[in-house]
């Protein structure tokens, strides 16, 4: 008790916010600084785009594979814990990637940081309810997930422009010692809230949350509905972000110019998601931003991988993220209400779940369906298809405001 009593001179509710928006923004940015780089590391190390393909992939893999762990030390050992192991796991294996003396190092790096990812990302939720009221809560929230868009912006437009100028292993260094730095912060300022009494109560009755916990959520199906929205909309979103470089290549654009083109889709996307939603809970539906969303994409999408134009590239990719990314914030809000707030956190983790799902089989079958040619083009009627999915799915959602009434009842049932 006395350790959370007492309250370091420079934990706040804001400081504590800042150092864990910065490590999740670096947990994204230290996934996509590759995606820009393709060619060139093929050129590199003499490896195919296959090689490649797995410093990308290993990431949304492992979020599948350590999710429900990550949320059960979260649960047993508090969010400082978990977040704080996170960030040491992404700082060590960020200064693994300082050795690029072959490709096998690059890829071991990026292993060991997509296992410290989840214990990040997963503690946004706890960290969350425990600082801030909850008038407060979607605020803070929505701060996390802008520095996540953020990383990913920095990634994809900041790492050709640092290759360029100081070569890869330089860039590598800065990257480690930007972790490194951010790991430090949020350990000297990210302790529980002291004023907040439940808070050793919650994770010393917590059991953690296991694959059992969704199969209930499941079968709410309007919930199922949603997941397989996700599944099919971040599988699109990340195949599209992993893959651009390579798909703009045959239309005369360079690593540097696809890296800005990525980042001015981000860019899009955090205005867009600062917007959108706020629009949407005014007029009080959803339903019709979500498929308009995906329907304009189509169009987008397939203008952006198929033109040479650079400044209309820039202009249609900042537009594309403006409309598609506010659609995963409206999807987390619609999940919170179908779930009701006693399982908000599950069901968002399910949504987090299928959709890392869908950026692995996305992206594996975007190169599967290029094959053996040098044209993405059938790659680009693959995304273009789930999006045409996501539109028919989208018209089936239901508006209305549920709760899992059954499921609270079992777990009270249970609980006695």
């Amino acid at each position: 008790m006395n350790s959370i009593a007492k309250q370091p001179r420079f934990t706040n509710r804001y400081t504590v916010l800042v150092s864990f928006t910065i490590l999740a923004g670096i947990s994204q940015m230290l996934w996509l600084n590759f995606a820009p780089l393709i060619t060139m590391l093929e050129a590199t190390y003499h490896v195919t785009e296959s090689d490649i393909n797995w410093l990308l992939i290993v990431f949304p893999l492992i979020y599948v594979l350590l999710s429900i762990h990550a949320g059960i030390v979260i649960d047993r050992k508090g969010y400082r814990f978990g977040i704080g192991i996170g960030g040491w796991i992404m700082a060590i294996f960020a200064c693994v990637r300082i050795m690029d003396y072959s490709f096998m190092w690059l890829l071991i790096g990026q292993i060991g940081i997509a296992i410290g990812q989840p214990y990040v990302i997963n503690g946004i939720s706890k960290l969350v309810v425990d600082w801030f009221g909850q008038k407060q809560q979607a605020m803070a929230t929505g701060v996390g997930t802008v520095g996540m868009f953020a990383g990913m912006a920095l990634a994809l437009a900041g790492t050709p422009m640092l290759v360029e100028a100081t070569g890869l292993q330089m860039t590598m260094v800065i990257f480690a010692v930007i972790t490194i730095v951010s790991a430090v912060l949020f350990a000297l300022v990210a302790y529980p809230n002291p004023q907040n009494k439940l808070n050793e109560q919650m994770t010393n009755e917590s059991g953690g949350i296991s694959w059992r916990d969704y199969i209930p959520l499941l079968r709410n199906r309007q919930l199922l509905l949603i997941s397989i929205i996700s599944l099919l909309a971040l599988g699109f979103f990340n195949g599209l972000t992993s893959w651009l470089e390579p798909i703009l290549k045959p239309n005369g654009i360079d690593a540097e110019g696809a890296g800005l083109i990525g980042g001015m889709l981000i860019i899009g996307g955090i205005v867009g998601a600062s917007i959108i939603p706020g629009i949407s809970d005014k007029l009080g539906r959803m339903k019709p931003f979500l498929w308009i969303s995906c329907l304009i994409s189509i169009v987008l999408v397939y203008l952006i991988c198929t033109i040479d134009q650079y400044m209309l590239l820039l202009i249609l990719g900042a537009v594309l993220g403006f409309i598609f990314l506010p659609g995963y914030s409206l999807l987390l809000s619609h999940t919170e209400r179908l779930a009701g707030e006693q399982h908000a956190g599950e069901a968002t983790g399910l949504i987090m779940l299928t959709g890392n799902l869908g950026g692995v089989l996305v992206i594996l079958a975007m190169q599967l369906v290029k094959g053996n040619s040098d044209s993405w083009i059938n790659s680009v009627y693959l995304m273009m298809g789930l999006l045409v999915l996501c539109v028919i799915l989208a018209l089936n959602i239901k508006e209305g405001r549920s709760t899992l009434s059954k499921i609270n009842h079992k777990r009270n049932v249970q609980s006695r």
